[in-house]
């Protein structure tokens, strides 16, 4: 436990959110401010700061969770359909907890996850693609 952490202090039982679900590994609770009805974050227990390199049984435990709630919020909120996304690095946010946004969506809500796109080239995507085998 980081005792600077936020999302620490919330694993331990600060009450000031609204928990959700919780098992052995993972909490998941609402977001605070919320991008729309039933926002929710899942969070492994543990402090880590990156939930794609970490012990892969603790990235296992905090995707479960979301399949979970998700499944819960589908069958509370009946959206139309769910965003979901982990971000990770000094440049996308303050917390320093991996967790995971899991943000239903409605056909009238102002969220907008758009990325700006560029082309990958057949010689570019197949340098690329070499590449990252070659770590695997």
């Amino acid at each position: 436990m980081d005792d600077d952490c936020t999302f620490c202090r919330i694993v331990a039982g600060d009450g000031s959110v609204r928990v959700v679900y919780e098992d052995e590994r993972t909490v998941a609770f609402l977001d605070r401010r919320p991008a729309t009805t039933g926002h929710t974050l899942v969070a492994p227990r543990v402090h880590e700061e990156e939930l794609l390199t970490t012990d892969a049984s603790a990235t296992h435990a905090v995707f479960r969770t979301v399949e979970t709630v998700s499944t819960a919020l589908e069958e509370t909120l009946d959206p139309d359909g769910f965003s979901l996304f982990h971000t990770s690095g000094p440049l996308v946010g303050t917390v320093e907890h991996a967790h995971v946004h899991l943000v239903p969506r409605f056909e009238d809500d102002d969220v907008s996850l758009s990325l700006p796109r560029d082309r990958l080239t057949a010689d570019d995507g197949a340098e690329l693609a070499a590449r990252i085998r070659e770590r695997l």
